[in-house]
């Protein structure tokens, strides 16, 4: 028992020195003024990742932002915010994030390569030829290719999922068969190296998901007990399974003219025109 105590204290300190709230140990080009003594922790739990999340203009913000909480709790990985140009990303809520890097300055070999989904800002992002050519080449040498919500999308336009099961937010997971992927509706979807979530708020999940395949599941429970990751939302409606025939009737008609804009794009695109 008191080895089992000492083994979770050690976790627990692991993932404390990770936090962004202590200091992220992960650098994602902020500095960290409260270092910390590393020396009880297992060699496991530190790495030397190197994190590309890309960023375009009108991608949604809590895609990135949740994925991105994870992957910084990865004690020695380099998270890198990757976009065209060094300015401000305005998500499609308003919200702006900051890039880290440009295209042309993230590592050749990257361990995550992670794209974030959005709306319209999606459909611009699969015709946008400089942003395809990024991610097909770093997602042909990435050891984990991954994506949440549309994001997926992107990566099969990209040409990266083809014979490959994979997800994406509901409304549009009847388009990954235009990219030549298996659609499966899980939540977390998992084939060879490549993984996907769902939509939005699945980013959380598929962030954990990694940081356990990346250290151990001690590790990403103690991450998951720092962010007090509990879900108990106040209703039940978070699957077109679960949601009141109204609300996905709304949505419905909400998005009736995304998709075939979308599918347009995707068979413009390298990864298009797979089915």
């Amino acid at each position: 028992m008191d080895d089992d105590r000492r083994h979770f204290l050690r976790a627990a300190a692991a993932a404390l020195a990770a936090s962004p709230w202590l200091g992220a140990n992960a650098q994602t080009g902020v500095d960290t003024p409260h270092p910390h003594d590393m020396s009880q922790m297992p060699a496991s739990w530190t790495g030397k990742e190197q994190i590309g999340m890309v960023m375009y203009p009108g991608m949604t913000a809590l895609d990135f932002v949740g994925p991105q909480y994870m992957f910084a709790s990865l004690l020695g990985a380099t998270v890198h915010h990757v976009a065209a140009d060094m300015k401000p990303v305005k998500c499609d809520t308003q919200i702006s994030l900051l890039p880290t890097a440009t295209f042309s300055q993230v590592p050749e070999n990257l361990d995550i390569l992670f794209v974030p989904g959005g709306g319209a800002g999606t459909i611009t992002a699969m015709q946008d030829a400089s942003l395809l050519r990024f991610v097909a080449e770093h997602g042909r040498r990435a050891k984990w290719v991954t994506s949440v919500c549309t994001g997926s999308l992107v990566l099969g336009a990209a040409g990266l999922l083809t014979g490959y099961r994979a997800t994406s937010h509901w409304v549009t997971t009847p388009l990954l068969a235009e990219v030549g992927a298996i659609a499966d509706k899980s939540r977390v979807v998992r084939d060879r190296n490549r993984i996907t979530g769902a939509g939005v708020s699945a980013g959380l999940d598929l962030g954990l998901t990694l940081v356990g395949i990346l250290r151990d599941t001690l590790y990403a429970e103690t991450v998951q007990l720092l962010a007090e990751y509990a879900p108990q939302p106040p209703y039940n409606a978070g699957t077109p399974r679960t949601a009141p025939p109204e609300a996905k009737a709304m949505l419905d008609d909400m998005f009736k003219e995304f998709n075939p804009m979308a599918r347009a794009a995707i068979r413009k695109s390298p990864g298009g025109g797979a089915s």
